[in-house]
């Protein structure tokens, strides 16, 4: 293009696509003025008028400000600069993009109602801290003041909901649910509750040095017995309720008798809450862990048979 060129405003206009209006509102407002104008009034644009317009028209398809466009155009400011800083904006914008996409797809799913549609909005556009946040203050309360398993309450802390940037419509179901199960003051307590027994066995030196080994023998000895229909009073179960009542004795350090027993079954009732259980799976949900399968029947059916 010849450098001594001049254009009038309808052939900048062809040329690069825009309208006429857009062209002269971009003189107007000084961003693109004309190299001069001929003696009718007639505005004339060159070479460097047509790049800088050409700029303009790149950096507002991109969604930048006129007023940075501007900046741009001084030199106040690096179109590198300019460029990371619509980059992260844009990823932000496409973030939530894809949360509202999520969370329409599980309001289609769900059928939700209106209140339904405004508190999983709400919930799902929580930043990462704020959803954390929910998370870790439950569990402070839960613990305070109480001397607990440390490998046990570093699980508690470490499992965090991380909802990703581009969620599925089940995990944001999993994070709603979540939330209103740690925000239920009856689930709050039965944890309290769990917390308060777990500290004072410790107090006692009676806790288990691998309770996780416990709870994984009952769950899997309990599951066959079920799978192969035995009930849990029948004569049938008596052998492996014994089986694991001296594996639990012999944990705790104590002798395996009547009484032993029945603190058994209250230990297993306190700690046997399928909201428990399900805290856990749908953190492992919202995270995209593997999700255990569920041993609550397990050890309901244990604490059957430990009644008298």
């Amino acid at each position: 293009m010849d450098g001594d060129t001049l254009y009038t405003i309808g052939e900048l206009a062809r040329r690069t696509g825009l309208s006429v209006r857009t062209i002269r509102f971009y003189s107007d407002e000084g961003v693109v003025p004309p190299t001069c104008r001929t003696e009718a009034g007639y505005r004339l644009y060159d070479a460097d008028a047509v790049a800088r317009l050409d700029l303009v028209r790149t950096l507002r398809d991109l969604g930048v400000d006129l007023g940075t466009v501007q900046r741009v155009l001084d030199r106040e400011v690096g179109v590198g600069d300019v460029a990371a800083a619509h980059a992260e904006a844009l990823d932000v914008q496409i973030r939530t993009l894809r949360l509202r996409r999520a969370v329409l797809r599980a309001v289609a799913k769900r059928g939700s109602s209106p209140e339904e549609i405004e508190i999983m909005n709400k919930l799902a556009r929580l930043s990462d801290e704020e959803r954390r946040r929910i998370i870790t203050d439950f569990i402070d309360e839960s613990f305070a003041g109480l001397d607990l398993n440390p490998d046990f309450e570093a699980k508690m802390r470490s499992a965090l909901p991380e909802l990703p940037d581009d969620p599925e419509p089940e995990q944001v179901d999993a994070w709603v649910e979540l939330a209103e199960l740690v925000g239920e003051p009856d689930f709050r307590a039965a944890v309290r509750r769990m917390a308060e027994y777990q500290a004072a066995d410790i107090e006692k030196g009676a806790y288990p040095e691998d309770p996780e080994r416990l709870g994984r023998l009952t769950g899997e000895k309990i599951a066959a017995a079920i799978a192969d229909g035995i009930e849990p009073r029948s004569d049938a179960a008596r052998p492996i309720v014994d089986e694991l009542v001296a594996a639990y004795a012999e944990a705790f350090g104590a002798t395996y008798d009547a009484g032993f027993r029945r603190e058994l079954r209250r230990r297993t009732e306190i700690g046997t809450d399928r909201r428990a259980e399900r805290y856990w799976q749908l953190i492992a949900t919202i995270n995209g862990w593997p999700v255990w399968p569920t041993m609550t029947p397990s050890f309901e059916w244990f604490i059957e048979a430990l009644r008298d």
